[in-house]
């Protein structure tokens, strides 16, 4: 499943963020769009998904496998994001909050069993009934992909997902990530602010050089 943005545009009625911006991503691939913190890079983001706050304006096109998806709400778009905090609910244990990412159309027994089974492929079975609380940021950081993963998504969104860790666990995560990505063919884009989190420098948008040209065809190209 491809993504690809084409002209999309974002501004609000006093600030003008995105002009005719262009990308395509292919499967199990990851385009990395770099930039310093308050740039705009999480509003893109939230407009590709469909979250974009009232006050933005968006026009252009979002494409999922040659889909425009833009007039859809984000629920209808499948399109996952993962975020700089693991937003697990502090309510459920690991398992039911793996559970919560998968269809309302399985029956809570085959949810569990499906969960369960995925903690035993992280090798992360003994904390199926602890509580988010009780386990490391490292193992959270984990199961709130996986819980993104579970849902099906057509497409992933990395906003900043490794800035909250320590060196060490950024390093591992991040392989972790990419290495879930690429096994599941998902096309994903990733914005960041450190140079270490980019997979694939060829891959790789400057945001200052998004708004230096109107020219989408040397926006793709980045790509």
């Amino acid at each position: 499943m491809t993504l690809s943005v084409k002209n999309l545009t974002i501004n609000t009625e006093r600030l003008s963020l995105l002009n005719d911006f262009s990308f395509q991503v292919e499967r199990g691939t990851v385009l990395t769009i770099m930039g310093p913190s308050g740039c705009g890079k999480s509003t893109l983001l939230s407009a590709i998904a469909g979250h974009l706050a009232p006050e933005f304006h968006c026009s252009g096109e979002v494409r999922l496998n040659g889909d425009n998806v833009i007039s859809l709400n984000a629920e209808k778009r499948h399109i996952g994001i993962l975020f700089q905090e693991d937003l697990l609910f502090p309510h459920l244990n690991i398992w039911q909050n793996l559970a919560f990412g998968l269809s309302a159309n399985l029956r809570a027994s085959e949810k569990k069993i499906r969960a369960i089974a995925t903690l035993e492929e992280l090798n992360l079975g003994e904390i199926a009934n602890k509580m988010p609380d009780q386990i490391s940021g490292g193992q959270r950081a984990r199961i709130s992909l996986m819980r993104t993963l579970l849902s099906g998504p057509s497409a992933l969104l990395l906003d900043e997902p490794f800035s909250k860790l320590d060196k060490p666990l950024r390093k591992a995560f991040r392989a972790f990530v990419f290495e879930q990505i690429a096994q599941r063919q998902i096309a994903a884009v990733m914005v960041t602010h450190d140079e270490d989190d980019v997979p694939d420098p060829r891959l790789c948008i400057q945001w200052p050089d998004i708004n230096a040209s109107t020219d989408s065809e040397r926006s793709r190209d980045h790509a």
